[in-house]
Order: C-alpha cells, then structure tokens, then sequence
C-alpha cells in the first residue's frame, strides 16, 4: 500500500448524499417493478412465482449485507477519526470476504432451488416459473456479492453520485434486456421468466466491472492486490459486530415475510397476485426513508468516529422529520390512486380488488416503517447493532407471525389480516427505538477508541 493520501474528503450534508442514494434505490426498485410489469404480460403465475423466488434472492442479499454494512459502519467511524490506512485495509477485507460468501450462497441455490420453491406450496407453473428464475439469479448471486461490498465502501466515500449512475446503467441494461429476452424481439429467443432473469444476470455482471474502478479511485490509500488477502482477526470481529446482527434483524424481517407468503398461498393465486402488485407500489411510499436511512447512517458513523456525539443525536431527528414528511406524500399519492395504480399491473377485478383493500393501510403501516428505517440505520452507525435483534425477535417473530395467523385464518381477514400484523411489528418497533435513541445510551459502542481518535 502507498503513503500518499489524498485530500480529506469536505463534510458531507444529508442532501448531498441522500439524492443520489434515493434515486439509486428507485432505480433499484425499479428493476423489480420493470420485472414485475413485463412479466404480468405473460401471466399473473409468472409474477407470482418470480415474486416467490425473490424473497430468498431477498435473504441471500441481506445476508451478504452482514459484511457490506458492517464494513461501511467500520470504515465511516475510521474516516471520522482520519485513520485512512486503516479505512482502506478494512475496505479491502470486506470485498474478499463477500466474494467467498458469495460463491457459496450461488452453490446452494443452484444445488436445491427446486426444493426451496416446493417448500412454499407452490405448484404446477408457478413452480416452474419460481425454480426457473432462482436458479439463474441465485446460482449468479455471488455478482451482487461484489456489488454489495463495492457499493457501501464507496458510498460512504461520499460517492453516492457514481453509484446512483451506474445503478442507471444496470437497470436501462435490465430493462432493454427483458424486452428482448421476454417477448423475443430482434430476433432473440422468446424466454419469459428465464429471460428476465439471464437479464438480470448479464446487467449486474456489467455493474460490478464499473463498481470495481469506482473502488479504485476512492480510496483515500490506494489499495495493493496482496491487501485483498492480508486477514485481521481486529478487523473481521468489527466488521461482523455489526454486520452480523444488522443482517439478523433484516433476515427475521424477511422470514417473517416469507411466513406472511405462505399464508397467502392458502388464500388464492389471486390474493398471491395482488400480494405481489401491492408489494411493489408500496415500495415506492418508503424508498425516501431508506436513502435518508443511509444518508444518516454516513453522516453519523463520521460523527461518532470524531467523537463529536451531540451533532450525531441532533443529526438523527432532523433526518426523521424529513423523512415523515415524504412518506406522508407518498402515502397519499397511493391512497388516492389505488385503483388506477393496480390497474397499471392486471385487469383482474378480483387481484385490484384484493390490492386495493391493503393499499388503503398504506398510512399505517409505512409511517412506522418510516421511522423504524431511519433511526434503526442510524443506530447501527454508532455501534449499537445488537438492540434492534432483541426488539426485532420480540416483535416480529413473537408477536406479528401469532398475529397474523389469527388475522388471516382465524378472523379470516385475508391480505388484509397480514398487513395489519405487519404494521403492528412496524409500530411496536419504531416506539422502542425511539426511545432508545432518546437515551442516548448508544454513545457506549463506538467502533474507534477514543485514545486512536485523530
């Protein structure tokens, strides 16, 4: 590694970073909702199989999240005390330890996606449709490995512009990709839900070549080839001390959502449908939320890192007042377009129907999800990882899944049902983080020793 250093980077406002992290998560959801529109000229099983697989491609994201989170946190704390060497040898450690992760999660869906989808009561083409799709995604999954580490490592660079426009890149190569591997245009076989999927591959292959000189540039060190294989048993217990547990609370979250699925399948391949449609309008209502989360989290992990605690606390809740604010907009957007908005997907009256009765709980459930994001992301940022797995096993796995269950089969409320326990686990969460926030009591788990603190 050479000595040279570059400049310091300026300070980073939220707005500079959070625009260009929010259109990179629209972006992001827009691939899934470019899947989801075009895969709905095929056929309602070819959404809902597809929307099956995507929740263990789901899990299998955030458990590579356990080392791209948990390095970002690292190195933003390290940047705040103006440790650079250390910063890019953690930088380094993430990427190769995400690769290796990577390559096995691929093995495992290559080896038993058949098996998975048939766990989920699925049958006939849904079936089909699912193992197809996961196979192909999940068996390249070691791509967005790469993605993953690269992405966080530069974005709490501040280069939150580059990795915006390459995620413009990927999804205009996504979208022209299935066009014409869907439908078969010039000339190009007509594959259906394999071709959504080998367009998906092929546009994160291209991603992760542009991501990898993006990662050169920013580093504040330049980083060596021997570096990627340089271990540190310090730096890997850092990294997993919040990577580990951050991607535990996000894990449960999307089993219990799978749980949520699978009692949809007993309800109907509509009511799976309009799942499915509901899920992808209702993204759109918290993706502010999310690049303020993330936005936040930089900020406040170079605060901590500097030792400057009092401009961390206030940081958090002007972050969650901005992004109430947006959500609520898009709350109402939603409630007030509805139908028009399920009309977009399907002209099945019973799949807009069904879509239609849980798009109106969009004001419940998204303002507690909104703030359950910004303040459990900006926690993670100071160190203190560990309390949103406790809250989250308390309200997620024991209460929402018991909840739903009454909901749905007992007090036969449906879709419904599962939005209601769903909104409930956001609610329950977002007060006891609150509060925490409140106590200040996360000022104990910083990263960075204040006697190394520069």
């Amino acid at each position: 590694m050479t000595e040279t250093i570059q400049r310091p980077k300026e300070k980073l406002g939220l707005f500079q970073l959070t625009w260009p992290i929010f259109l990179e998560i629209f972006l992001f959801m827009l691939m899934g909702v470019a899947d989801t529109f075009m895969l709905a000229s095929v056929s309602d099983d070819a959404v809902s199989g597809v929307g099956t697989a995507n929740q263990y491609i789901q899990i299998a994201i955030l458990i590579l999240g356990v080392v791209g989170s948990g390095a970002s946190i690292v190195v933003s704390q390290y940047l705040g005390s103006r440790q650079y060497h250390e910063a890019t040898k953690i930088s380094a450690l993430a990427v190769t330890l995400n690769i290796c992760v990577g390559l096995i999660i691929s093995i495992v869906f290559i080896l038993t996606s058949d098996y998975l989808m048939k766990m989920m009561n699925l049958q006939g083409d849904v079936l089909e449709y699912a193992s197809s799709y996961l196979i192909i995604v999940g068996g390249c999954i070691f791509l967005q490995a790469i993605m993953t580490s690269l992405a966080a490592i530069i974005r709490v660079h501040g280069w939150t512009q580059q990795t915006m426009y390459v995620s413009l890149g990927m999804n205009i190569l996504h979208v022209v990709g299935n066009y014409i591997l869907i439908f078969g245009n010039f000339g190009a076989p007509e594959l259906g839900v394999q071709g959504a999927a080998i367009s998906t591959v092929v546009s994160r292959l291209l991603a992760v070549f542009v991501f990898i000189w993006l990662f050169y540039q920013v580093l504040e060190v330049k980083v060596q080839l021997k570096t990627f294989f340089t271990f540190s048993k310090d730096y890997v217990r850092k990294i997993l001390s919040i990577g580990i547990p951050s991607a535990l609370e996000q894990i449960m979250y999307q089993v219990c959502q799978i749980v949520f699925l699978y009692y949809v399948t007993y309800l109907g391949t509509e009511a799976l449908a309009a799942r499915q449609y509901a899920v992808n309008i209702s993204m759109f209502t918290y993706l502010f939320a999310m690049a303020i989360g993330m936005g936040t989290a930089i900020i406040v992990g170079r605060y901590v890192g500097a030792g400057e605690q009092d401009a961390a606390y206030k940081q958090l809740w002007g972050s969650v007042k901005a992004a109430m604010i947006f959500t609520l907009v898009m709350v109402a957007i939603v409630m007030i377009f509805r139908e028009p908005l399920m009309d977009v997907f399907t002209d099945n009256p019973e799949v807009i129907r069904i879509g239609v009765s849980v798009l109106l709980l969009s004001i419940l459930l998204e303002t507690g999800r909104t703030m359950n994001i910004t303040i459990i992301n900006t926690l993670r940022a100071t160190g203190d990882a560990r309390f949103p797995v406790k809250i989250g096993f308390f309200s997620m796995i024991c209460m929402s899944l018991p909840l739903g269950y009454l909901l749905v089969f007992v007090f036969d409320l449906g879709l419904v049902g599962v939005w209601l326990a769903i909104a409930a686990d956001e609610w329950c969460r977002a007060i006891i983080v609150f509060f925490r926030w409140k106590s200040r009591k996360w000022e104990r788990y910083a990263l960075v020793p204040a006697t190394s603190k520069k």
